[in-house]
């Protein structure tokens, strides 16, 4: 009986860690050094499938990091952030993209903490293809928060893994009204193998 049991148990086993997917991995090239980033496709389905879809097709190939938010540079803001912003930054570009379905925080369980990559937005479902990367905690950027008066806060879908030392050089960088007066060329994002 025990012969038979341990060929049935290493099948389940290989059967089971087969089975698992791990998340996606991205790797954010700039010119002030990498940043890589983890991306919950499980949790925030649809906001993932998004990003990764300009990810695959090269849409942020050649694209910049352009505003860094820092308590000093937000007077007129009653509720103080602190986060970089990046993308394609062209709407004559952003326009040919359809837009998603907004993912609110509530839905998905993934908060704005330190290092969490979250997409940009006017008002709810009109994201496409910015995206802002939380430097400490910002609750006030989840559902229910403050910083939007419509309350249904950001769609956040990846986290830092490694590089938020980039990050904080990034938003430490000269800025006039919020915008770098120097943006930061991100080179490419591509999908780590």
């Amino acid at each position: 009986m025990k012969k038979l049991l341990l060929p049935v148990f290493l099948i389940l086993l290989f059967t089971w860690s087969c089975s698992k997917k791990e998340n996606a991995k991205v790797l954010i090239q700039t010119d002030q050094g990498n940043i890589e980033v983890e991306v919950f496709e499980k949790q925030a389905p649809v906001t993932a499938k998004n990003f990764l879809k300009h990810v695959d097709k090269g849409h942020y190939n050649n694209t910049i990091f352009y505003r860094t938010v820092r308590y000093d540079n937000q007077p007129k803001d009653s509720i103080k952030i602190q986060v970089i912003q990046g993308g394609v930054f062209d709407e004559n570009i952003i326009d040919k993209f359809k837009s998603i379905p907004h993912e609110t925080t509530k839905k998905t369980g993934i908060k704005h903490k330190n290092g969490v990559v979250s997409m940009a937005r006017v008002s709810p479902g009109t994201a496409s293809t910015e995206f802002f990367i939380c430097i400490g905690d910002q609750p006030q950027l989840d559902y229910g928060g403050k910083r939007n008066p419509d309350g249904k806060g950001f769609a956040a879908f990846a986290k830092v893994i490694k590089g938020m030392d980039v990050v904080k050089k990034i938003q430490q960088l000269q800025d006039s009204c919020q915008f770098l007066k120097k943006p930061v060329t991100i080179r490419t994002i591509t999908r780590e193998k």
